[in-house]
């Protein structure tokens, strides 16, 4: 397979291009500074890894789990294994050791690449009782081994068996062989009800997403790219391999909750991430806005309106601004948008692309008339990530999905349902032939549970088809629209809907702690501790006022009539969050009866 887009050449050709430019940038946990590795050394140590794992007796088309937060060493994993036709199963960082059981069983793992503590914990528990798994391999030299464990290795000892023996000619037979339908990795869902799901990612998906994607993001050998997302999600990893194959530097973020800082030590100029973090920024700003001085609210108020009109109004259209417009913007963007942007990291900003869930208006509006070019997006594990995204040299209007990917046809099936096909969708799911066949009918459509429509070219979801709830009253509502619609308020960290065979919609919902605190302290209510103040009545009607506020334009069946404000987060570790941070209804229902209960309870 000799395509230029192929995977497993790919770091090595690039070395041959760059030499010493810098590939990539990471930061360990408690390090102060960004080390770099060039495009030389990261081929070198791509080299080290697949003669290390053909010593290990790796063989073709082998299953290999990566179990750590992101991290070069799963970069360097990943490439090695596909230059021998090994396979890479990524794990999330937070899975549970019943998940990883689950998985390491089903994919018949024999080695798991672990990064830090709490992975090798897992895995060797793991190890003690799965008999398939002969040896963790250890990113992280701080971690401590068990006293009974003599198998494990650290990653540079994993490193230094790569030169007991050169397996360089073995190694061009199986490239030579190499098939574009082989296996690149098996990514398993988190799944929001049942059993994770491992979807087979090969690698004629991966060429055809990267050939897709060519002339549509303005990416180049310029850009430095923040990777945020864990690389265990499609997002992030097809993205981060797109990135590659343009040359651009990668900084690697080890810990999600570090990311404000990250951005402002690293200044990328691209970044993918899901509309949660957008939504945060959005909350940030409007918090600043709100406790500034008159003079200083009522510049940033007029900077994001006449962004607006500038960014969301014309050039989104495609329309030409006037030149008294384009005047004022200028003199925005050089100042308070400048400024804004500076305080962010964001300065240096090329574009954003934004999937996962969706985007409210207001926050996508909102990053828009920040002079910040959001590329929204669409697409699921099962098609290589992107479906669709926005088209900067065509119109983009505030709510789609953007335009189809070259390659991928579309279309709509019974209520609505986004039916695809094309070279980067899945052919199924590993070792799971009746799963397969429930996805993807007779005719070669996967079937997405995803509802939706075209206009003028761009796609629009309406919502998740399982999703949709159905009131005792027989009206129909969509959860995830309600969620997205009052997660902006700045005072509301997360909402879940709960309205299914129910007389009426309610909520519970997640604050945000410190800004109520602020709140109830200002407006002399007393509270002991977040129990006490999530279950005073001003706290309440104070929140449920806000959320009124929002849902005016609602249908009147489709607004929310009570809220229960909990005190603590929803968490990963009661099973309430899938590692890709979505709610398990089924959980949150049963976790959270006696609250829901209430709410109904006359």
């Amino acid at each position: 397979m000799h395509n230029p887009n192929t995977l497993p050449g790919l770091i090595h050709r690039q070395a041959e291009a760059y030499g010493d430019r810098v590939a990539l940038m990471h930061k360990g946990r408690g390090k102060h500074k960004w080390e770099e590795v060039s495009w030389r050394k990261f081929a070198e140590t791509v080299s080290r890894v697949s003669n290390a794992l053909m010593e290990l007796g790796v063989g073709v088309q082998e299953n290999l789990a990566v179990f750590s937060q992101n991290k070069p060493e799963c970069l360097y994993v990943d490439f090695g294994a596909y230059a021998i036709r090994g396979v890479t199963i990524p794990f999330y960082a937070t899975s549970s050791e019943t998940q990883v059981k689950y998985m390491v069983s089903d994919a018949r793992i024999r080695y798991i690449f672990v990064g830090e503590q709490y992975q090798y914990d897992t895995a060797y528990r793991i190890l003690k009782i799965e008999h398939s798994v002969s040896r963790l391999i250890i990113f992280d030299r701080a971690v401590r081994k068990d006293a009974q464990d003599k198998v494990s290795l650290y990653f540079d000892e994993f490193l230094s068996l790569g030169y007991k023996s050169d397996h360089g000619e073995e190694i061009r037979v199986r490239l030579a062989e190499l098939d574009q339908d082989d296996l690149a990795n098996v990514l398993y869902t988190s799944g929001t009800t049942g059993l994770s799901k491992g979807v087979m990612i090969t690698h004629r998906m991966y060429n055809a997403a990267i050939r897709a994607h060519k002339g549509v993001l303005n990416l180049s050998e310029k850009d430095v790219v923040m990777n945020f997302l864990p690389f265990t999600h499609i997002f992030e990893r097809a993205w981060t391999f797109l990135c590659l194959r343009h040359g651009c530097t990668l900084a690697v973020n080890l810990e999600p909750t570090e990311i404000l800082q990250s951005l402002q030590e690293v200044h990328p100029t691209c970044m993918c991430a899901v509309p949660r973090f957008w939504e945060k920024v959005y909350a940030g700003v409007q918090e600043r806005i709100s406790t500034s001085s008159v003079v200083q609210r009522k510049m940033l108020e007029d900077a994001l309106r006449v962004g607006k009109m500038y960014n969301v109004d014309y050039k989104m259209r495609g329309l030409t601004p006037p030149v008294w417009l384009k005047m004022q913007y200028m003199f925005y963007e050089n100042t308070v948008i400048a400024l804004l942007l500076k305080t962010l990291g964001l300065e240096r900003h090329n574009f954003f692309p934004t999937a996962g869930a969706t985007i409210p208006p207001v926050v996508e509006e909102f990053v828009h008339s920040a002079g910040i070019t959001m590329i929204a997006g669409y697409g699921l594990t099962e098609s290589t990530a992107t479906v669709s995204c926005d088209r900067w040299d065509k119109p983009v209007s505030i709510g789609s999905i953007g335009r189809l990917l070259d390659g991928v046809q579309v279309k709509f099936g019974e209520n609505d349902e986004i039916l695809l096909k094309g070279d980067t969708i899945t052919k199924g799911y590993y070792r799971k032939a009746e799963v397969t066949a429930l996805a993807i009918d007779d005719e070669g459509w996967f079937h997405t549970g995803d509802a939706g429509y075209m206009k003028d070219g761009e796609l629009y979801l309406t919502d998740r088809i399982k999703d949709l709830f159905k009131t005792s009253n027989g009206k129909y509502i969509a959860p995830q629209m309600l969620e997205s619609k009052f997660c902006v308020d700045r005072y509301v960290d997360q909402v879940v809907i709960i309205a299914d065979q129910k007389k009426f919609v309610s909520a519970l919902v997640i604050p945000e702690y410190g800004l109520l605190e602020e709140w109830a302290r200002s407006h002399g209510v007393k509270f002991g501790d977040r129990r006490q103040l999530c279950s005073h009545p001003d706290v309440v009607r104070f929140v449920m006022d806000r959320i009124d506020t929002m849902q005016q334009d609602l249908a009147h069946y489709e607004q929310v009539k009570r809220i229960t404000l909990l005190p603590e987060p929803f968490s990963l570790e009661k099973g309430e969050l899938t590692n890709t941070l979505k709610v398990r209804r089924s959980v949150l229902n049963e976790n959270y009866r006696e609250q829901i209960e209430s709410m109904y309870a006359d």
